[in-house]
């Protein structure tokens, strides 16, 4: 196997190798592993300014360049389709309601987005956009950009654009740049590990 048919191939695949049939069980095992990262990271509240924060985008953009397009994609679908099927696996749930229900609410747009953000990030880094510190932090911008376009499309037709920014990026901002460098110093460490088994 050359090297750049190594460096397309998703961390994961790099650092677990399968093949045929226990490269579906390593998908299988990896996608509800990922699931139970998302549900436990909608849950854990870390104390923050201006409002608490969640990891969910965190897990979310790890999971996509960890685990390429298709995997990472699956995986938040598992996810939401966990939710939809009434497991409290989503932030405020089952306080907030719970199910299709609880999707259909102001937060069903970022829902949406972390599928869409799962899927970019996991494409940027099939060619190479999780080696090097400017490429990789560019990802993981745009993986967050696409989560908050999705979730302010989805509420701005109710409140407005103006007070859909200010009630849905806003508060958040500070929380995204803490999580986009976390999110890099992670797959940076991981495309390290991956390079080490490499030799």
């Amino acid at each position: 196997m050359t090297s750049a048919h190594a460096a397309s191939r998703p961390i994961v695949s790099q650092l677990w190798p399968a093949s045929g049939a226990a490269a579906a069980v390593r998908a299988a095992v990896l996608a509800l592993f990922g699931s139970l990262l998302l549900a436990v990271s909608a849950k854990v509240q870390v104390p923050f300014w201006p409002v608490p924060m969640t990891m969910q985008t965190f897990v979310v953009l790890v999971l996509g360049a960890a685990y390429g397009w298709r995997l990472g994609l699956v995986t938040v679908l598992v996810y939401l389709a966990e939710g939809a099927a009434g497991l409290p696996v989503f932030a405020g749930t089952p306080e907030k309601g719970i199910g299709l229900a609880y999707m259909a609410g102001p937060t069903g747009g970022y829902l949406v987005g972390f599928a869409v953000a799962a899927a970019l990030v996991g494409f940027l880094a099939g060619r190479g956009w999780t080696r090097g510190w400017i490429r990789l932090t560019v990802a993981m911008l745009l993986g967050h950009a696409a989560i908050f376009a999705c979730g302010l499309g989805w509420i701005a037709p109710q409140l407005g654009w103006s007070r859909a920014v200010a009630v849905g990026l806003a508060p958040f901002w500070m929380a995204t740049v803490l999580k986009t460098a976390l999110a890099v110093a992670v797959v940076a460490g991981l495309e390290r590990a991956t390079r080490r088994r490499a030799f």
